[in-house]
């Protein structure tokens, strides 16, 4: 009987050292155990806790230093109950919100906002037939409920600072442009229009799922901007204003995303 209580108390004890442990574990332990998830980036310069904790490096797998990560991780997690919040800090990107694991495949985002410099993010060896996107896209999303990373519902705004397009004839300036996402059921409805200031008039809509796709847009020139007009041209042939109307739609459920994104 007293060496089963010895043991008990050993095991009672081997438990708490353990939960101490994990209530507190330092960031730099747990790291080997988190670099095969972190996609070839690296974390340098870590303190903290795996709970409450930050990098003042994150490393491209280039070596090319990204920025600085801090995170709150809930002790939740520990009964499966996943909730973080991120905040991330670069001079090419920025990225802030609340992450919560509802299971193994569904995820809810909130209170994010982020900003991305375009043409950082494009691969200089990527040939677009548009044009490589340049300038800086700032989005704020007040909620967004992922499947598998696809966004099933999704309520966000977006404004492309600088909107321009780099392309072999020259750089095809656009202005600024506002828009918003909105997602049901899998179905992603995206709007957008300029700010009535810039060298392009447009207005148009996207629709998207994971079955199909359905572009509409109007775009005109306010100024006689040769390198502008071509790229239009290219788009389709003007009307007598100017104006070109481009209709584009892909995938097997194109015909009917019309009636189901609103």
């Amino acid at each position: 009987m007293k060496t089963l209580k010895k043991i008990l108390a050993a095991v009672a004890v081997l438990l708490l050292a353990a939960t101490v442990l994990l209530w507190w574990l330092p960031v730099r332990w747990a790291l080997p155990l988190l670099q095969p998830s972190l996609h070839g980036l690296r974390l340098q310069q870590l303190h903290g806790s795996v709970w409450n904790g930050r990098a003042e490096q994150v490393l491209a797998s280039n070596g090319r230093d990204l920025g600085r990560l801090q995170w709150q991780l809930s002790h939740r997690a520990l009964l499966g109950q996943a909730e973080v919040q991120l905040d991330f800090d670069g001079p090419q990107f920025e990225f802030h919100g609340q992450l919560r694991k509802l299971s193994a495949a569904q995820v809810v985002w909130s209170g994010v906002q982020g900003r991305v410099n375009l043409s950082a993010l494009t691969d200089p060896r990527l040939r677009l037939p548009l044009g490589k996107p340049q300038g800086e896209l700032d989005l704020n999303a007040e909620h967004a409920l992922l499947q598998g990373g696809w966004p099933m519902q999704l309520k966000a705004v977006l404004h492309w600072r600088h909107a321009a397009l780099r392309t072999q004839g020259g750089e095809v300036v656009l202005g600024d442009w506002d828009g918003q996402l909105d997602a049901q059921n899998g179905v992603i409805h995206a709007q957008w229009q300029d700010d009535g200031q810039g060298p392009l008039r447009t207005t148009g809509e996207l629709q998207l799922s994971p079955l199909g796709w359905r572009l509409a847009a109007e775009l005109q020139a306010r100024h006689d901007d040769p390198v502008l007009r071509h790229w239009l041209a290219a788009l389709g042939k003007p009307g007598a204003d100017g104006t070109v109307h481009v209709e584009r739609r892909g995938g097997l459920a194109a015909s009917t995303l019309g009636n189901t994104a609103r």
